[in-house]
């Protein structure tokens, strides 16, 4: 790849990689430098990499970078997880995008990222699997599933408006 076709990568593909780790992590601050360590891993292995493959090249790399800070916060202390659920108030928003956000959230992380990558960012099943590791069946499954949660939940929160 040369440094023009990174730099239209660039251009292209940062605001969709942003918008996709964002979502996981909730912390934009943490969410861009994800995305700087991902272009920064791409330009590193720039000559590996064709310009017809980048877009997947910087998803998956992205969606690992991502996994790898979730793990590390993971295995951080739990105490101030747990005040917060204590505090938590039940929020009765009728906003729709906030409570898509909440019904996202509820989801496990492989679910969420599945159906992110194909509700979201439009990709095929193959490409998914591709960027996630999963073979396409799992990852059919894993939407599947994802999608029913999100109806359920979706549902409840609906019979509680009403």
């Amino acid at each position: 790849m040369t440094r023009e076709e990174y730099n239209k990568a660039v251009e292209d593909y940062a605001d969709n990689i942003y918008r996709f780790v964002v979502k996981h992590l909730k912390n934009t601050d943490v969410a861009k430098d994800v995305v700087q360590d991902t272009f920064a891993k791409v330009w590193e292995r720039k000559e590996n990499i064709s310009y017809e493959k980048v877009r997947s090249y910087l998803f998956t790399t992205a969606h690992h970078t991502m996994i790898d800070v979730l793990r590390k916060e993971k295995f951080k202390d739990d105490v101030d997880t747990i005040d917060r659920h204590v505090q938590q108030k039940p929020s009765f928003n009728t906003d729709l995008q906030e409570v898509l956000h909440e019904a996202l959230d509820q989801l496990p992380e492989i679910q969420k990222t599945v159906v992110l990558l194909r509700d979201y960012e439009g990709y095929a099943y193959d490409e998914i699997g591709e960027i996630t590791g999963l073979k396409e069946s799992q990852v059919k499954v894993y939407i599947f599933r994802a999608r029913k949660k999100l109806k359920d939940y979706l549902v409840s929160i609906e019979a509680v408006i009403d």
